[in-house]
């Protein structure tokens, strides 16, 4: 399997991923933030499709997934009664965030044996995005782990680091 092979089927299997966290929350909030980022991993496939097939156009849209998030939560905030979880949430949360790492890892990794560099460039941006996804999961863990206090705090605020 080359690198887009398993590029496009760690995008595929974490887009299947976010749609079914999704479906396993009642939180609207929630529900709109994992559909963004299954939205975002289509993105990625689509992105890294083109580079397979040497389309030397190839590019990846920006898309503010965290501005977007940070919004969310702040309308979370306000409505406290929507502020309730089942408990195994935070593990599938974290082994979200733990795959993004990874996924992260990868790009960098790989980027360095590409030798076209628009698709080397392409490769660190997808990383980029990835640490966003995992920095953004990491704020669910914190949020769904321990909601009121996160609220109290407005934990939000640290999701403008990237």
């Amino acid at each position: 399997m080359n690198i887009y092979e398993y590029a496009l089927q760690m995008e595929k299997d974490g887009e299947a991923y976010y749609r079914d966290l999704a479906s396993k929350t009642t939180n609207k909030g929630l529900i709109t933030i994992l559909t963004m980022l299954a939205d975002e991993e289509v993105v990625h496939y689509k992105t890294i499709e083109q580079m397979q097939n040497e389309d030397s156009n190839a590019s990846m849209a920006n898309v503010p997934v965290l501005g977007t998030a940070k919004n969310i939560f702040q309308d979370m905030a306000g409505d406290v009664s929507a502020l309730k979880f089942e408990d195994n949430q935070v593990e599938l949360y974290k082994k979200a965030a733990e795959v993004e790492d990874d996924a992260a890892k990868f790009y960098t990794e790989k980027a360095a044996e590409l030798e076209n560099p628009d698709y080397k460039e392409l490769f660190l941006r997808l990383a980029e995005e990835e640490k966003k996804h995992a920095h953004l999961l990491n704020n669910i863990v914190e949020f769904v782990a321990r909601p009121q206090q996160w609220v109290e705090d407005a934990e939000f605020s640290n999701l403008d680091e990237y």
